[in-house]
């Protein structure tokens, strides 16, 4: 074969599972080349909340915060179940922390904190915690990545130097409720200054988690190809040898001698497999994803026979489109406490601050029981809301766009009936709906749904209230937005074992062959138990593929001084 490159490993897929396998692969003293569909770095990782989710972590223990194996795989046992093999599960919890460690200890710009009281999704369940394992990147400065600063996939909002990590929000969502709002608002007017005035580039979320994982490869010398796509394997006598790649329209076949790592995603923008594998019905442009995300390599694994699992699952997210198209993801916006989610007959069905992941599933659900009746839902809220608590990237007071209105993005009335008829809710539904509803905000207790009963439902309400999230809808204007099931990436791909290896219909590994992230099946199961379990197990397994690759490098060498004794 005459290669045009050649490389011990090749990574596929620049999010925070390829880097991680890259900037360990290269660190290990394998020559090393990570390449990205895209013409920036980033993928979906740089688009997400930046938060990883590996249970008893430094972090957490330098927080305080820690707590055992045990207790941890007591919980991923309640959520993730037998879905996912032991040795796989046990590979991620005693080996995430190490991956975590090697990273801390390799660069000092791989720091995080303890993103406090963000609770697990089931707090509730045997071994889970409301004060929450999660962990996030600390704040960055994109000028310290140089060149590599605009290879960064920016944000889909421009923050306009106005910036705030995870633990800021929960905060500044309550600037016009707390104290403790108000005062950490001052600080994102501090770092705004800094932006004007010292030319500052603050990131945080998934920017900074990048950033971090790029200016790190970067250090060590680690090579990155953009705008470079994964077409198919290269073979020899069965075995692969290395990829073929498109890169400015030319292709070029690469030497991959001791492995190739996928992290490429998975399959959220293509409207042809959503269609295939997911329940129905779909929609491509609902998801926060970004464009790359085709499922490049679901047919050249078909090929080699390779197993895939949860190919009907996606990473959900309750989602709004403005009328450009672009989606925002309803996180802390369903724990405001006048406010509630109903189907096209007004009626809630869903306890609104539920998991996401878990949200989109029971949309379909009801949808399917209902005759479809739930994809079509609305998030309801009345001017009190709107003027005490930030809203889909609305500060409190801030009215919504002119064009939201002229596009019927969203819909404003002065009284519900008036609201039922712009919605074509059938007549008094929904005023029954918020009627009920308003007796248990007066009494503080959810009778249909348990809202606000968990730490993770009162994570994002509102602590000067009986219940964090209740409150009754009573405070004319009224507004309407259509409900998306929505997603942040499709969670089926090719199963994996312990080392990362892609696994065969047979059970047999492919040697060489490696996968981490989206475009593997989660190793969360149909789970998602909390903060950043996507990112953590993600990074973990991209980790534990690259030192699989060194072992190959050192048993093909040990083969050739005995070939040569």
């Amino acid at each position: 074969m005459n290669w045009d490159l050649e490389y011990d490993v090749v990574v596929v897929g620049s999010g925070a599972s390829g880097f991680a396998a890259a900037i360990t692969a290269k660190n290990e003293e394998l020559n090393t080349l990570l390449i990205e569909k895209e013409t920036y770095f980033g993928g979906a990782s740089a688009l997400s909340g930046g938060g990883i989710w590996i249970p008893n972590n430094r972090y957490l223990v330098e927080a305080g915060a820690a707590d055992s194996y045990e207790e941890a795989k007591t919980y991923l046992d309640a959520t993730v179940g037998n879905a996912v093999a032991e040795d796989v599960k046990e590979a991620y919890l005693k080996r995430g922390i190490e991956m975590l460690d090697y990273m801390h200890d390799l660069s000092p710009f791989m720091r995080f904190s303890y993103a406090k009281n963000y609770s697990d999704y089931y707090p509730a369940l045997p071994g889970g915690k409301g004060t929450g394992r999660s962990i996030e990147p600390l704040l960055f400065d994109l000028n310290e990545l140089g060149d590599w600063k605009d290879k960064l996939l920016p944000p889909t909002i421009d923050t306009k130097g106005f910036v705030m990590t995870g633990q800021d929000f929960v905060k500044v969502n309550m600037i016009s409720r707390t104290t403790v709002g108000k005062i950490r608002s001052l600080r994102l007017g501090w770092r705004l200054m800094q932006h004007l005035v010292m030319k500052k580039n603050f990131a945080a979320l998934g920017q900074a988690l990048i950033a971090r994982l790029a200016l790190t490869y970067k250090k060590i010398q680690g090579e990155i190809s953009l705008s470079t796509a994964f077409v198919d394997f290269v073979y020899d006598n069965d075995q692969i040898v290395g990829i073929e790649v498109i890169k400015d329209g030319k292709s070029l076949f690469i030497k991959a001698e001791h492995g190739v790592i996928f992290a490429s995603g998975g399959f959220s923008r293509s409207q042809e497999y959503r269609e295939k594998f997911l329940p129905a019905p779909q929609n491509a442009d609902w998801t926060s994803s970004p464009e790359g995300q085709t499922g490049d390599i679901i047919a050249p694994f078909g090929k080699l026979h390779a197993k895939f699992g949860l190919m009907d699952k996606v990473w959900g997210a309750p989602t709004i489109i403005d009328h450009t198209g672009r989606p925002f993801f309803l996180v802390a916006d369903r724990g405001i406490p006048n406010m509630i989610i109903v189907d096209q007959d007004g009626k809630r069905y869903i306890n609104e601050p539920t998991p996401y992941h878990e949200f989109v599933d029971k949309m379909y659900e009801h949808n399917e029981a209902t005759g479809g009746k739930a994809i079509t839902s609305w998030i309801i809220l009345d001017g009190r809301a709107k003027s005490r608590y930030l809203f889909a990237g609305l500060f409190p007071m801030q009215d919504f766009p002119k064009d939201y209105y002229n596009n019927q993005i969203v819909f404003k009335a002065e009284n519900i009936a008036d609201l039922e008829r712009q919605l074509n809710i059938p007549f008094g539904n929904l005023q029954k709906t918020i009627e009920r509803f308003n007796g248990f905000a007066r009494n503080g207790e959810d009778l249909d749904f348990h809202r606000g009963e968990t730490p993770h439902d009162k994570y994002y309400g509102d602590p000067t209230l009986k219940n964090p999230n209740l409150l009754e809808i009573n405070s004319a204007p009224f507004y309407a937005l259509k409900v998306y099931p929505g997603d942040i990436g499709t969670k089926g791909g090719v199963v994996i074992d312990r080392d990362g290896r892609v696994i065969r219909e047979d059970g047999t590994a492919i040697e060489g062959v490696y996968a981490c992230g989206n475009c593997s099946a989660s190793v969360m199961g149909t789970a998602y138990p909390g903060p950043g379990a996507t990112l953590g197990p993600g990074m973990t397994f991209g980790y534990l593929a690259a030192l699989d690759c060194k072992v190959n490098k050192a048993l093909a060498k040990s083969k050739i001084n005995y070939a040569e004794v």
